[in-house]
């Protein structure tokens, strides 16, 4: 994902999809420097990703406290990424269509 991608093309609105479906490793320091800050950029710029971020923090931070000590796998991770990633490019999608 490049800033061209983020803030460029038709609308702000694809770089919002880009954002949000890239939160999580963004939480999770799972993504390059270069990315990061791009990412940082967009929800220092973008106050409706700023607060979809923010509610993902506190989830974030809601199951870490709850599931304690609990590690999961490194496949299961990689499942639960990638499904939040789809169900958060469709739940935006859905709110850019008229």
């Amino acid at each position: 994902m490049s800033s061209d991608e983020l803030h460029g093309g038709d609308s702000v609105k694809a770089g919002c999809r880009e954002v949000l479906a890239e939160v999580w490793a963004f939480l999770d320091n799972e993504c390059d420097q270069n990315q990061r800050e791009i990412l940082r950029h967009h929800l220092d710029e973008c106050s409706p990703c700023l607060e979809q971020y923010g509610i993902e923090e506190h989830l974030k931070i809601l199951l870490a406290r709850k599931c304690g000590g609990d590690h999961a796998s490194a496949e299961f991770k990689d499942r639960l990424r990638a499904c939040i990633k789809e169900k958060v490019l469709e739940r935006t999608q859905a709110k850019v269509e008229p």
